[in-house]
């Protein structure tokens, strides 16, 4: 029946980014953690997207740890990824060779040291979170008016 349809089945494969798991997967753990899942009006775009550039990418660059995969092979030749180290994206990179090659040019890796440095982890986090709870507040005062 399926061939009749002209029907073909689809699959995700592990460890291939061009399919839209590895965004979603992002959005679970990282985006609606935070945003939540209700819908969010247009209106508020402008406070949303400034509240990610100054405070929500910040803390998730230099103070969120993250796993890193170190991929190894079972008996039967099957992948498996294994997490050993836990670091923020910004320690990982920085540990790339000719990490200056992949920096836009009016930037250093003296800047992006100091930017990391200015806070600690849950200095940073209390300061997010803040933020956030003035981002939302906002939203409610703008829906009372």
């Amino acid at each position: 029946m399926l061939n009749k349809l002209l029907i073909e089945q689809t699959k995700s494969r592990p460890r291939k980014s061009n399919d839209n798991g590895l965004v979603e997967s992002k959005n679970g753990s990282v985006i609606r953690k935070h945003m939540g899942f209700d819908h969010i009006a247009s209106e508020h775009a402008d406070a949303i997207n400034a509240f990610y550039e100054k405070h929500f990418n910040p803390y998730l660059n230099y103070h969120r740890p993250c796993g890193v995969p170190e991929l190894t092979k079972d008996k039967k030749g099957k992948t498996k990824p294994e997490y050993l180290w836990y670091a923020t994206p910004w320690e990982i990179l920085r540990q790339l060779p000719g990490v200056c090659g992949w920096l836009k040019d009016d930037i250093t890796i003296e800047q992006l040291e100091k930017l990391a440095g200015a806070d600690s982890d849950t200095g940073a986090a209390t300061k997010m979170r803040q933020a956030k709870r003035e981002l939302f507040a906002g939203f409610n005062q703008r829906r009372i008016a």
